[in-house]
């Protein structure tokens, strides 16, 4: 981190605010719209739209960014945030929570949503050396994280803290929501002190980009990229956070405190993973990283299921999380190496939506796995099957094609 730019620390700083507020929010969302009336199914299509719109909206922002702007996209991004986080907080009208939901920015999840991750990433391509890159971007993911972690402890703790005081579950949720919002303006602040030196140096022309998602030269290279991520996050929808717990506490009765803690450990594992990704692949190189670290976490994640008892496979699960995020880091660095500066942007917003995409469909697939005994583990094996193939995949693919630094 010596030597970071102040536009790279600020950039930081809007990464560690944005995820501290989706933390935040991700906590008391549901119950927020539970309490206010909402059905199961009401509130079911209402957090689809939420992501359907963030994928539409992200993907038009963050195609258009090097051209229009980083740093404009990235203040109209702030806005949408805030006006979503108005809109969730002061209005029960079920029309007018669907238009937030579909044109602004929330994250019910706690995981990155909005056009923010892709244009940050681009803009600390452009401001560290090839060198130092994939480096900033293991800090840049650890630190998120941590901020994720330590949002969703607030939110949940101020809800708590309200409703201990007197306050109505109601209102106590609605106080998160408004924090959310007020983050938005944060994220404004911080945003509208960045410096041209995040731009690209000659922005890409209408005519360049029309009609092609703000690619020209690397639309190959991006297209093939995004097959790969998505069958990837595609895999990975069978074993997000949700079903994982459920499968402990079906299998071995987990109570919900002790996920928690499973969770936390497991995700502060994950991130002190991510930067050692950095170290493995200034040694090996950024694909060999992704694809040899991939490998012996899949199969970990796929012996969990034929645990016997629960502490081993907890234990299992810790030392997949352990590994399983070194290739995050190399593969957002990797993009950003081999695709023209002024298609970064737009190469990171193209791959992240086909991440988006993938990992919406699976969980479908795996709920009715869920449903019976003797297929409950299945969804492991199969996220870690298709795992092992898109690291097979991506090493026959682009082996041989190099970033900058290992170009020797």
């Amino acid at each position: 981190m010596k030597g970071l730019t102040p536009d790279g620390y600020l950039l930081f700083g809007t990464r560690v605010a944005r995820l501290f507020a989706y933390g935040f929010l991700s906590v008391v969302l549901v119950l927020f719209l539970d309490q206010a009336g909402f059905g199961t199914a009401q509130i079911g299509l209402l957090l689809t739209l939420t992501l359907l719109g963030d994928t539409l909206i992200s993907l038009w922002i963050t195609t258009q960014a090097d051209r229009i702007g980083r740093k404009r996209m990235l203040l109209a991004g702030a806005a949408l945030m805030l006006f979503a986080g108005i809109v969730f907080a002061f209005t029960r009208s079920y029309i007018f929570l669907v238009i937030a939901a579909t044109i602004g920015v929330i994250s019910p999840s706690g995981n990155e949503v909005g056009p923010f991750l892709a244009i940050e990433q681009a803009s600390l391509a452009q401001i560290v050396s090839d060198q130092r890159r994939t480096h900033v971007f293991a800090w840049y993911n650890m630190v998120g994280s941590f901020a994720t972690a330590l949002g969703a402890l607030c939110g949940g703790g101020l809800a708590q803290l309200l409703q201990d005081t007197g306050t109505t579950p109601l209102n106590s949720y609605r106080a998160v929501v408004i924090g959310y919002a007020v983050m938005g303006v944060v994220l404004a602040g911080l945003f509208s002190r960045l410096t041209p030196g995040i731009e690209v140096a000659v922005r890409p022309d209408r005519a360049t980009v029309g009609g092609r998602l703000g690619l020209h030269r690397s639309r190959r290279v991006v297209f093939k990229l995004s097959a790969l991520f998505a069958l990837d996050a595609f895999a990975g929808g069978f074993v997000v956070q949700s079903i994982v717990a459920f499968w402990f506490h079906t299998r071995f009765g987990v109570p919900p405190g002790v996920l928690g803690v499973i969770f936390f450990g497991a995700n502060v594992l994950a991130g002190i993973s991510a930067l050692l990704a950095a170290r493995v692949a200034a040694k090996i190189g950024l694909i060999n990283t992704m694809v040899f670290s991939h490998v012996p976490s899949n199969i970990l994640l796929m012996l969990v299921p034929f645990m016997p008892v629960l502490p081993l496979a907890i234990a299992l699960l810790l030392l997949r999380f352990s590994i399983s995020q070194m290739d995050v880091p190399t593969r957002q660095s990797y993009t950003m190496a081999v695709v023209s500066p002024d298609e970064r942007s737009a190469a990171a917003g193209v791959t992240g939506i086909a991440r988006t995409t993938g990992a919406a469909l699976s969980p479908m697939i795996a709920g009715p796995l869920l449903a019976s005994s003797t297929l409950l583990g299945l969804p492991f094996v199969l996220a870690g099957g298709l795992k092992i193939v898109y690291d097979v995949l991506l090493y026959r693919s682009f082996r041989t094609l190099k970033p900058p630094e290992e170009m020797h």
